[in-house]
């Protein structure tokens, strides 16, 4: 198996820990990743809100850039994928849109014919890979972790591609594959509150507070992302989503961490250091050894 890898901004910058995780997981796997040369950003949501067709021009030069290469992309970023995704889409539904879009690309000597699929790693390593496959790989079983995955709204939705938009497993049943023991967790597709935190203080930490005490009350030693900026809002935002009485202090990682701890990897190569919440005592008290 052989795919464009799109990092996106975030994978390059304060998402480093999930490039750094993903490429150890699908190395473990036999995955061939080939980086997108020269790949652009593709304007994240807070762009299409400023200049859609812009935005959709920056997004599908990448696109293009895979289809002139003739493979599929993998797009880890919840936002990259969402933004790449609707911009396909848009392209094949409204031909004003893909006429606007499609001169500005022959401007730099590109073209698109949708031939591209965007892909996400969880709909790889379920449907391409298998559970079995995943499990067979287990050097060290997660057992007696309790984690609670966490989708957040952009990978399911309004594209629900490879998963149920109320109620996905994918991560779930990876992880289980990986030794771990699923919580009950009926917020999995709530939204963090995305950058609100910033632009509206209070009531993105409310969202936060939300999702983190839920993980806390059904007894999650640790939330697994597959979003940048989930990750970052459940993790920095801790101490003051909780209080004296009630303090908030858990591991926030990304769903490729926990699997290539499972598959073998080291922690420093999946960048466990850069955690603001450690997770290495709680693997101790599991009894769960590492590399």
């Amino acid at each position: 198996m052989k795919y464009a890898y799109y990092p996106g901004c975030s994978l390059r910058g304060t998402g480093r820990a999930y490039e750094e995780s993903l490429l150890a997981v699908f190395q473990a796997l036999e995955i061939d990743l080939q980086e997108l040369e020269d790949w652009n950003c593709c304007g994240a949501t807070t762009y299409m809100s400023v200049d859609e067709l812009t935005s959709y021009a920056l997004a599908a030069r990448n696109l293009a850039l895979a289809e002139r290469d003739h493979m599929n992309v993998v797009a880890p970023c919840a936002a990259c994928y969402l933004v790449l995704n609707k911009t396909q889409r848009y392209m094949h539904d409204y031909p004003d849109i893909k006429l606007v879009v499609s001169r500005a690309l022959a401007a730099i000597g590109l073209h698109y014919d949708d031939h591209v699929q965007v892909r996400h790693p969880l709909d790889i390593l379920l449907h391409e890979v298998g559970l079995k496959a995943i499990a067979a790989k287990v050097k060290t079983p997660l057992k007696g972790l309790q984690v609670a995955p966490y989708y957040g709204c952009q990978i399911v939705r309004p594209y629900a591609t490879f998963d149920d938009q109320r109620n996905p497993t994918s991560m779930d049943r990876l992880l289980e594959a990986c030794g771990a023991k699923i919580v009950h967790y009926p917020l999995k597709t709530r939204c963090c509150g995305g950058s609100q935190k910033g632009t509206l203080p209070e009531i993105g930490l409310e969202l936060i507070r939300h999702l983190l005490t839920e993980a806390q009350n059904n007894g999650a030693d640790v939330i697994a992302t597959v979003c940048p900026l989930c990750q970052f809002n459940l993790e920095c935002f801790q101490k003051e989503a909780g209080n004296h009485n009630h303090p908030i202090s858990m591991p926030v990682l990304y769903f490729t961490q926990l699997m290539a701890l499972a598959l073998g990897a080291s922690g420093e190569a999946i960048g466990l250091q850069r955690s603001l919440i450690p997770i290495e005592p709680l693997l101790a008290r599991k009894e769960i050894a590492y590399a």
